[in-house]
C-alpha cells in the first residue's frame, strides 16, 4: 500500500497564447477540405504563440498560481521545471523561470523533471515527496509548453493538428490533518512502444554537424497513433484499476478526473473503456488541443476555477506519455 503524503495543491494558474487557431484555418493553408482536420482529430480550436515565448507562458501562470495560493516568491523554496519540450538543451529551463519571476540568487532550489505529457504529474510526486521528508516547504510547478514549434503539418498534418500552446502551475505545501492529502501515486511504463512518438534530434543520437539533414528531417515530432492507442488499450484500464486500490477507492468514490487531454477521440475512447462517468472528467480538448505536459496543469485550473474542485473533492488525474507510460494521482483535496 502506497504512504499518504500530507502534502496539498495551494494555488493553481494557466496561461494561453492571445491567437487562436481553428482547425478550418489550417485546412485552407494546407489545401484540403474545409472541416478535415476537425473530424479527423475531434479539435476545433487551439492556441498558438506568435509573440509570447516559453518563459512568458511560464511566468504569466506562475504568478497566477501564486496570487491563487496568497503567498509570495519568498515563501518558495522549490521551483521544478515540468515541460515536454524545454526552452533549450542546456541548462534547464526552472532556472530561468526563476530568474524571470524576480526571485534572488540563492533563494531557492530550481530543477526540471521532463517524462513529456506526464511531466507535471511526476514533478507533483517529486514535490510532495520533498515535502512530506522535509526537505522542501512551498514548491511551484511549473509545465509551459509550445508545441507548435516542433510540429509536422507537411507530412502528418492530422497529428499537427492535435496540438495547442499553453502553460499550467501549481503550488503544493505541507497538509495538516483534514487539509487533504495525496493517497497514491503510480507510474507505469511500456518501453517496448519507445518509438511511437518522438522528437529525435536535439539530444546526443544525431550528431548535427556529420548528418545535418537528418538531424533537420527529426527536429519535429512523429507519431505512430496505432502503436500507441495498441498499448493503451491494452494496459490502461488495468493501471487505472491499480491505482484506486492503491488509494483505497473504488470508481464511484471519484468526484472528477482531470485527464491528460491527448485529444478529443483519445479522451472518448477512454471514458469508453474505463467506464467513466461522462460529467466527471474535465475535457477541455476540443477548444486547447492537447498541450503536452501543460494540459493536466490547465484543465485542473479551470476546472478549480469553475467550481468543480473545493474541499473534500476526491480528485483523480490520469495520463499517459511518450516512451510509453501510464501515470497517475488520488488526491484528497
Amino acid at each position: 500500500m502506497f504512504n499518504v503524503l500530507p502534502a496539498r495543491i495551494l494555488g493553481t494558474g494557466h496561461a494561453l497564447p492571445k491567437t487562436e487557431k481553428l482547425s478550418t484555418d489550417f485546412d485552407h493553408c494546407l489545401n484540403l477540405n474545409c472541416g478535415h482536420l476537425e473530424q479527423a482529430t475531434g479539435v476545433i480550436a487551439r492556441r498558438i504563440c506568435t509573440n509570447e515565448s516559453q518563459i512568458d507562458l511560464a511566468v504569466q501562470a506562475a504568478r497566477i498560481a501564486l496570487d491563487d495560493a496568497g503567498i509570495n516568491l519568498n515563501d518558495i523554496d522549490l521551483v521544478i521545471g515540468a515541460s515536454g519540450l524545454p526552452y533549450q538543451a542546456l541548462p534547464s529551463t526552472a532556472p530561468l523561470i526563476m530568474r524571470e519571476l524576480g526571485m534572488n540568487d540563492g533563494s531557492a532550489q530550481a530543477f526540471d523533471v521532463n517524462s513529456t505529457c506526464l511531466s507535471f504529474v511526476t514533478a507533483l510526486d517529486i514535490a510532495a515527496t520533498r515535502i512530506a521528508m522535509g526537505r522542501a516547504r512551498m514548491v511551484l510547478v511549473v509545465s509551459s509548453e509550445v508545441a507548435s514549434k516542433t510540429l509536422p503539418w507537411s507530412t502528418q498534418p492530422e497529428v499537427a493538428a492535435l496540438f495547442g500552446d499553453g502553460a499550467g502551475a501549481a503550488i503544493l505545501t505541507t497538509a495538516t490533518p483534514g487539509q487533504g492529502c495525496i493517497r497514491a501515486s503510480m507510474m507505469c511504463t511500456y518501453p517496448s512502444a519507445y518509438e511511437a512518438s518522438s522528437i529525435a534530434s536535439g539530444g546526443t543520437r544525431i550528431d548535427f554537424h556529420t548528418r545535418p539533414e537528418e538531424f533537420a528531417q527529426n527536429a519535429v515530432f512523429h507519431m505512430d497513433g496505432t502503436a500507441l492507442f495498441r498499448v493503451t488499450h491494452r494496459h490502461f484500464s488495468g493501471f487505472v484499476d491499480d491505482l484506486l486500490q492503491c488509494a483505497g477507492w473504488n470508481q464511484g468514490d471519484v468526484d472528477l478526473i482531470v485527464p491528460h487531454q491527448a485529444s478529443p477521440i483519445a479522451l472518448e475512447h477512454m471514458i469508453r473503456s474505463i467506464g467513466l462517468d461522462t460529467q466527471k472528467v474535465v475535457n477541455i480538448a476540443s477548444h486547447l488541443g492537447n498541450q503536452i505536459a501543460a494540459s493536466i496543469p490547465t484543465a485542473l485550473d479551470i476546472a478549480r476555477k469553475d467550481g468543480r474542485i473545493c474541499k473534500g473533492t476526491r480528485l483523480l488525474i490520469l495520463g499517459t506519455s511518450a516512451g510509453v507510460s501510464f501515470g497517475g494521482m488520488a488526491i484528497e483535496v
